[in-house]
């Protein structure tokens, strides 16, 4: 999709109307805008939103979904904590450099002490603390569920436990949690209404559709409120929506980043070539949560799109970004003079990538033999020799795909398999 036309950056009252846009002054067909609202809807959808540099130019509800209808945000709302610890230290009431200890008190893991110390508030942030989340209790906050399995800084995980301990950093370092400082630091500045609420041993943040989308807007506009900063520590949201360590280089500040050299998903140790959205603008960066709970921000285009529903399809951990780059897929042909095809790479192996039930070799030779495995590493489907793989037998996730051509070594690349 081209460069929207540019415009002055628009944000809306905390109470009354939000304005919008007319689609057609973007060049947008009612019939492509069709077609993204059924992938939607056949994909458990409760709401969407899409803002060009502020202004409504999508809105739409399904069932019995309205705009004021409540919904969990998942994991999107932990770029809404990592905020939340940016604003913690401007004000003076931590240091990302502080030990976690320091907040959370000696023996907050089963860690022995000098490994304890090493994880800190950074560390935390950017989900390389070094504790164990192999042992099914990802959510456990319980010491006894924080195990050491590694120094802090060495090894990047999906874990949970180690993000939600945050709201206890918060409460210790500024005699507030996580709602009264949504409440005092960021609602009265942006409208922004919602509610942490603990689900088992998570705390997660319920709201309406709107309000995520004001979220939206404040990371698009870097923590600054049409001219009034929420966040006004410039450096921490740099930090926040650029690679927070050298491990998963598609990580921020608890923030899922694009257009990077290579990317981590939750639950798997595999490193995969390429951006984490290939059909999305490559500065985009997203909040990102289970069932598809999604905020994605870029700035490049002007835009900012937020979702709201049941999950697209089985729930695995891949599902999310998966769906996401599908939308942006549908995003991109949004223009009535589009009918641009799904971008391909050309050095690629395979097509379409992301994909469905079959998949075709891209080159001229006819492979001996095709693997795919699973992103834990295990063989999940082997058959050849042939030009197509049918993968129907695959569920959605991420896969590495390796084709075996006559007198070469075997090729690999990673593959998608999309929801139906």
């Amino acid at each position: 999709m081209a460069k929207l036309q540019s415009q002055p950056l628009y944000f809306p009252p905390a109470t009354g109307t939000w304005q919008t846009q007319n689609f057609s002054d973007l060049g947008w067909c009612q019939d492509n805008i069709d077609s993204l609202y059924a992938f939607l809807q056949a994909n458990n959808s409760k709401g969407f939103i899409l803002l060009n540099q502020g202004k409504i130019v999508l809105e739409t509800y399904f069932g019995s979904f309205t705009q004021d209808s409540l919904w969990y945000w998942a994991s999107a709302g932990k770029t809404l904590t990592a905020m939340l610890v940016g604003i913690a230290q401007q004000e003076g009431h931590l240091s990302l450099s502080d030990s976690s200890s320091q907040y959370l008190g000696s023996g907050w893991t089963s860690a022995p002490a000098n490994k304890e110390g090493l994880i800190t508030i950074r560390h935390q942030l950017a989900l390389d603390a070094g504790l164990d989340d192999g042992l099914n209790m990802s959510d456990c906050t319980l010491d006894t569920c924080l195990q050491f399995l590694t120094d802090a800084g060495t090894r990047w995980a999906y874990h949970n436990a180690v993000y939600t301990l945050l709201d206890s950093v918060l409460l210790y370092a500024t005699g507030q949690n996580a709602n009264a400082l949504v409440q005092s630091r960021i609602r009265p500045t942006t409208g922004i209404n919602g509610l942490y609420l603990m689900l088992g041993y998570n705390n997660v943040f319920f709201s309406t559709l709107r309000s995520m989308a004001r979220y939206g807007l404040l990371l698009q506009n870097r923590g600054d409120w049409n001219g009034t900063p929420v966040l006004s520590d410039t450096a921490f949201f740099g930090q926040m929506t650029r690679p927070s360590q050298s491990l998963n280089r598609s990580y921020g500040y608890l923030t899922w980043l694009n257009g990077q050299s290579s990317f981590m998903m939750p639950t798997s140790q595999l490193v995969f070539p390429g951006p984490l959205f290939p059909d999305a603008p490559h500065d985009m960066f997203a909040a990102q949560g289970k069932d598809g709970q999604i905020i994605c921000v870029a700035p490049s285009q002007g835009l900012v799109w937020v979702r709201m529903g049941e999950s697209p399809n089985s729930g695995s951990a891949a599902v999310t970004p998966i769906f996401t780059n599908q939308v942006w897929n549908y995003i991109n042909r949004l223009p009535c003079s589009s009918g641009i095809p799904l971008k391909l790479n050309p050095s690629s192996l395979v097509w379409p990538n992301p994909g469905g039930n079959l998949i075709r070799y891209r080159g001229t030779e006819t492979p001996l033999e095709w693997k795919v495995y699973d992103a834990m590493g295990q063989l999940r489907l082997e058959h050849g020799p042939g030009n197509e793989l049918e993968t129907r037998e695959l569920e959605p996730n991420v896969y590495w795909i390796e084709i075996q051509l006559p007198n070469r070594t075997p090729q690999r690349e990673k593959w998608l398999k999309a929801p139906n």
